[in-house]
Formats: structure tokens, sequence, C-alpha cells
């Protein structure tokens, strides 16, 4: 049997080579991947955010039209504080919501 004895510059530079890749398949690659999932998540943000600010407003326009005097004078605040209460609760849900997960082993998130 005949071994095949390499000197050390060749063995040094087949580690740098098996370091470089493995640096670019653990670090580069995968942030690479996760654009795709921000890029979705920004957007789908931006959409509830702007949903959410229009039924806001249109809440509050329906309370201060559909109660006519009841809610006029020094009762004006009122429809005010209900939709701020509201959008407090809508960000206490979504705050509440947020978790973990369960990480599985190969480091993807079991649903």
């Amino acid at each position: 049997m005949a071994t095949s004895l390499r000197s050390i510059p060749e063995t040094i530079q087949e580690l740098w080579d098996l370091l470089v890749a493995y640096t670019k398949q653990e670090t580069i690659d995968p942030l690479r991947n996760i654009g795709r999932f921000v890029a979705y998540g920004v957007g789908g943000m931006v959409i509830i955010t702007v949903g959410c600010i229009l039924l806001s407003l249109a809440v509050l326009r329906a309370l201060q039209t559909q109660t006519g005097d009841l809610l006029a004078g020094f009762w004006s605040w009122v429809p005010y504080a209900v939709v701020s209460i509201a959008l407090a609760a809508l960000v206490g849900l979504a705050i509440s919501r947020i978790g973990k997960g369960n990480v599985g082993t190969a480091g993807e998130l079991k649903r």
C-alpha cells in the first residue's frame, strides 16, 4: 500500500480552501436565502399596518357621525379613547403572540 504524502504548503492550502468553503456555506448562503422571507415579512407588515390605520379611522368617523349629539361637546373625546383602547388591545394581542417557536433538530421551525 502506497501512501501519498503531501507537502505542508499543499495541506495548508487545502485546509484554507475547506475553511473558506465552509464559511460560505454556513454564513453567506443562509443570509442570501433569508432575504425572501424578510421581504414577505416587511410587505405583510406594511399591508397590515395600512389596513389597521384605515380601519381605525373608519371606526372613529363612524363613532363621531352615528352617535349624533350624544358624544358632542364635553364627550367628544370618547370616540378617540375607544379607538385608542382598541388599537392598544390589538398591539397587546400582537405582542402576546410573539414567541420563539419550536426549533427542530436541523434548526428549522416546527409547525
